[in-house]
């Protein structure tokens, strides 16, 4: 009896994995801690059945997060397409998978804290679940969403994501003569924030947005919002300082913006101090830094730290983990967005995918989508009125561009000091005396 054909069976093997990691280009946008380099690193992880079938998925590409992929690749090989579950004891193979030293202390790439073994390791298991999960839907003919249990909503909203930014990349010793350049122009004040607005809701149609904070003093960025607000009365509005502010100043900015902000994001860093501006004012916090794995949402939770959780497959390990964090929100009535990283479209494909499936998606989801012109799929998501459609294709509903990853990969090869993403770095260039701020800024 002949064998059965591939497409007529869900259990199938990896024959191969393959990792290519690339650097895509990044505009000149601001933050606490610095600044974004000309180009940032992302990982491209391909799965391929026995049957030849290929399921794509992406990350963080940073050195540490390259180093655990590649020792967790041979490990795949073998394994069913749905064995996802088997990820992480695979990632925790203790000498079979060496994290050696970290060679950053911070989490830059999502201003996330702390790096631990724990999160490197999940960040690259989300990449290699959804590339599994990719493969598996093409095998047996499902989208994603329907191996996640089936969606329910057929189109994902998402937020503009304004940043202050300058006009050009700084130039120095290090910085590379090609700097990527558009015609966004500065954005240093609240009139260049608003002007920002109008154009992702012209191009983009997005009907909400968020500023990302912490780059110059509390009452300038409070300005900022009041000045999108009278220009957008109608449109949810966000703040994030990446726990750049003391409690005091959180409290005060609340107090500001009690009335126009849909929720204040990690005003202050760590969660007692979360907790303690959420006892003193009325306004929903949001976290992406003090809530990023399991062990940390029982002391979250109970002292009333966040109102909001932003979810991150690349965080947490993937799609499954995604949901079952947002059951978990739900249990204990704390709402569920989703927070963002410096993405391409395999990532937007699966965040939508698994966005797709949350019945309590409270808010807009982030996405850095707009200020990424790069990409790697043969037809990038288009923005309407805000909103991506869900894919009812087989697996993420995505194909890989080869020429343009390859291209991509060929800038990581050719540059090699830009493979760690570095803000403080970016920032030393146009300002040499430039220091990290570990403690509150304002």
């Amino acid at each position: 009896m002949p064998a059965a054909p591939e497409s007529a069976t869900a259990d199938v093997r990896i024959a191969d994995v393959r990792l290519t990691p690339v650097l895509i280009a990044d505009p000149p946008l601001l933050n606490v801690q610095g600044v974004h380099q000309p180009y940032v690193p992302r990982l491209i992880v391909e799965v391929v059945t026995e049957g030849g079938v290929v399921g794509v998925g992406e990350t963080l590409g940073d050195t540490n997060y390259l180093d655990i992929a590649r020792q967790l690749a041979p490990l795949v090989k073998g394994r069913r397409t749905t064995e996802t579950n088997l990820l992480p004891a695979l990632a925790a193979g203790g000498a079979e998978v060496d994290l050696g030293a970290l060679s950053s202390p911070t989490d830059i790439a999502g201003m996330r804290g702390t790096q631990t073994a724990d999160k490197l390791r999940l960040s690259v298991i989300s990449a290699f679940e959804v590339a599994m999960l990719d493969a598996l839907g093409k095998v047996t003919g499902l989208p994603v969403h329907a191996l996640l249990g089936g969606k329910v909503r057929d189109t994902v909203e998402y937020s503009g994501y304004l940043f202050y930014r300058w006009a050009e990349h700084p130039q120095g010793a290090g910085a590379p003569e090609d700097a990527p350049r558009d015609d966004w122009g500065a954005a240093l004040d609240p009139a260049g924030i608003v002007e920002q607005a109008r154009r992702m809701r012209r191009d983009h149609g997005f009907t909400s947005f968020k500023l990302k904070g912490g780059v110059f003093p509390p009452d300038q960025e409070a300005a900022a919002i009041r000045a999108l607000a009278e220009a957008f009365p109608d449109s949810p509005l966000r703040l994030d300082p990446n726990g750049g502010w003391s409690v005091g100043t959180s409290l005060k900015v609340a107090a500001q913006l009690a009335d126009v902000l849909e929720y204040l994001e990690d005003p202050t860093a760590g969660t007692p101090g979360m907790a303690e501006v959420a006892a003193g004012t009325g306004m929903p916090l949001a976290t992406n830094m003090c809530v990023t794995r399991l062990g940390e949402i029982p002391e979250a939770f109970t002292r009333g730290a966040v109102q909001v959780v932003l979810s991150d497959h690349h965080y947490w390990g993937g799609l499954r983990a995604t949901k079952e964090l947002a059951a978990i929100c739900a249990t204990f009535g704390v709402g569920v967005s989703m927070h963002s990283n410096t993405h391409l479209g395999i990532s937007l494909a699966a965040m939508t995918h698994v966005a797709a499936t949350v019945p309590s998606l409270d808010y807009a989801c982030d996405t850095h989508r707009p200020w990424q012109t790069d990409d790697v799929i043969t037809e990038p998501h288009v923005f309407r009125d805000g909103r991506v459609e869900v894919s009812d294709a087989p697996g993420l509903g995505v194909e890989l561009d080869r020429t343009a990853l390859a291209a991509l990969h060929e800038r990581w090869q050719r540059m090699p000091g830009m493979r760690d993403r570095d803000d403080e770095a970016g920032m030393r260039l146009a300002d040499p005396t430039w220091t990290p701020h570990n403690s509150p800024r304002w």
